[in-house]
C-alpha cells in the first residue's frame, strides 16, 4: 500500500507535476483513468428477468440517484450485457444493496456467464419476491428497489445508461435508527480502480453550513 498522498503540502511548495490527458486522442483507453479517480463507487447489484424467465443478477459500479421527486435512479452498462438487454425487453429491474459480507457472490455475479444461467443459482444466492416488478430481491441484501424503466440514454462506444423510478422499497428494519437506515449498519461495498474493492471505512458527519452563519460570523 503506498503512503498517503499529501498534494496540498507538496503544491504550496511549486513542486507537484502534472500529466494531460486528452480524451478525443484516448477513446476507450481513457476508461482505467476514470475508472480510478471517479471513487469510491456505490454498486448497484442489478437483477433482472430475461423474456424466456431467466433471473440475471449483476454488480454495476457507475450507479447514482437522478433524482428524487421522482424517486430515478440510474445505472451505465459498460457494453451491452444482460441486465440492459432485460431491462430494455420487461421494462423493469431490482437495485439490491451489496454488503461487504457478500463480497465474494458479488464479484462472482460479474462472471459472464451464459443468458441461459441465472446467477442466483450459480452463486447460491436466495430469491426474494419482489412487490411490484417481476425480478426477484436478493434475499441475502438489506435493501432492494423495485424499478421500472423511465429511459436510456445510448452516448456510443457501447455505454447505456438506465433510469428506473423506483415504485417501491424495501429496508431490513435490523439496519433501520430511526426510520433511517444507518450507514454503520449497511456496511455497503463500493469499487474504486482496476480489480480494487472498498469498504465504508471511517465515517464522520459534517452539518451544512448556512452562508447567514457566516456572514454572521465575519460582521
Amino acid at each position: 500500500m503506498s503512503a498517503p498522498y499529501r498534494r496540498h503540502q507538496e503544491w504550496q511548495s511549486g513542486t507537484v507535476p502534472r500529466r494531460d490527458y486528452d480524451p478525443a486522442a484516448l477513446g476507450a483507453a481513457i476508461y482505467p483513468l476514470l475508472n480510478s479517480v471517479v471513487v469510491p463507487r456505490p454498486i448497484a447489484w442489478v437483477s433482472t428477468r430475461s423474456a424466456s424467465g431467466v433471473d440475471n443478477l449483476a454488480p454495476h459500479s457507475f450507479f447514482t440517484i437522478s433524482s428524487v421527486v421522482p424517486p430515478v435512479v440510474q445505472f451505465t452498462s459498460v457494453g451491452h450485457k444482460d441486465s440492459l438487454r432485460n431491462a430494455q425487453a420487461t421494462g423493469e429491474f431490482v437495485v439490491s444493496l451489496c454488503p461487504e459480507a457478500l463480497v465474494e457472490q458479488v464479484n462472482l455475479t460479474g462472471t459472464d456467464y451464459p443468458p441461459d444461467i441465472s446467477e442466483f443459482d450459480a452463486v447460491g444466492l436466495t430469491r426474494e419476491a419482489s412487490r411490484l416488478v417481476a425480478p426477484p430481491r436478493v434475499a441475502e441484501s438489506p435493501v432492494a428497489l423495485e424499478c421500472r424503466v423511465v429511459g436510456t440514454k445510448d452516448f456510443g462506444g457501447g455505454s447505456v445508461v438506465v433510469f428506473g423510478e423506483v415504485v417501491w422499497a424495501v429496508v431490513d428494519e435490523a439496519v433501520l435508527r430511526e426510520d433511517r437506515p444507518e450507514i454503520g449498519l449497511l456496511k455497503p461495498l463500493a469499487r474504486l480502480g482496476a480489480d480494487e474493492w472498498s469498504t465504508i471505512g471511517e465515517i464522520s458527519e459534517r452539518k451544512r453550513v448556512p452562508y447567514a452563519s457566516i456572514a454572521q460570523a465575519q460582521a
